[in-house]
């Protein structure tokens, strides 16, 4: 049992003897009279608490408890880092599939061959300015000569045509150039549009006179980017004419 101490204080406190350096310790009757020693030992608890989580991490905290200022920085960058990356995704250009809008592909330069395909359908012009068609002359050698009047090449080529096998003149424009006097054996006629010269894609060159050969079913068979001399294509209108 412990001791009366200097204001008479002993065992008939109820308490059991303690250190003296604790000084009097009085037991009150009411508990509520210990409600702000409570709360200010709970206080300290918890900051001891906080304390003790922060050390764990490898961080100092503030000395009551607080967190480091450290982590409110840490916390502000991962955010940062978060929206900018966001941003990258949503501005990323995406791969067009899956779209509505169609693929264009681009268009190539290089002309698509006449040969082995068929002579568009084109309507000419006569020197009256009557349409004629130009399928309908078929089998046909056809001489462009919107660049040169080739009369001497015309003439040649109406020569060594085979019977069947018409020869036909076209100019550029709506002027008909005049057949050479080769005993009406050359159709002269005009193509207004142009389209003859573009689907044989050939440029126009002064002193060249290009040439198609077409057999009867609309085919073209050859096309000579000039009108040169009989034997280069002698055998082609004979074939033309079968």
């Amino acid at each position: 049992m412990g001791m009366p101490d200097a204001e008479g204080h002993g065992p008939s406190d109820g308490l059991p003897g303690l250190p003296p350096e604790w000084g009097r310790v009085v037991v009150p009757d009411d508990a509520s009279a210990l409600a702000d020693e409570a709360a200010q030992l709970r206080r300290e608890l918890r900051r001891r608490a906080s304390a003790a989580r922060w050390r764990r991490l490898g961080l100092t905290g503030h000395p009551d408890g607080r967190p480091p200022l450290g982590l409110p920085l840490l916390i502000l960058l991962v955010a940062v880092l978060a929206t900018a990356a966001g941003l990258v995704t949503v501005t990323w250009p995406r791969s067009s599939r899956g779209t509505d809008r169609p693929t264009v592909l681009p268009q190539s330069t290089t002309p698509v061959p006449l040969v082995g395909r068929s002579l568009p359908a084109l309507d000419l012009v006569d020197a009256d300015q009557t349409p004629v068609p130009l399928r309908g002359l078929l089998p046909a050698m056809i001489i462009l000569v919107d660049s040169c009047a080739c009369a001497a090449q015309l003439a040649a080529a109406a020569g060594a045509a085979p019977d069947g096998v018409q020869v036909v003149s076209v100019a550029g424009g709506r002027e008909v150039t005049p057949a050479p006097p080769v005993g009406g054996r050359v159709r002269a006629l005009a193509d207004p549009t142009g389209e003859l010269r573009a689907a044989v894609h050939l440029p126009a060159r002064p002193g060249a006179a290009p040439a198609l050969l077409v057999d009867r079913a609309g085919t073209v068979v050859r096309v000579l980017p000039e009108l040169g001399g009989t034997a280069d294509y002698r055998e082609d209108l004979a074939r033309l004419a079968g």
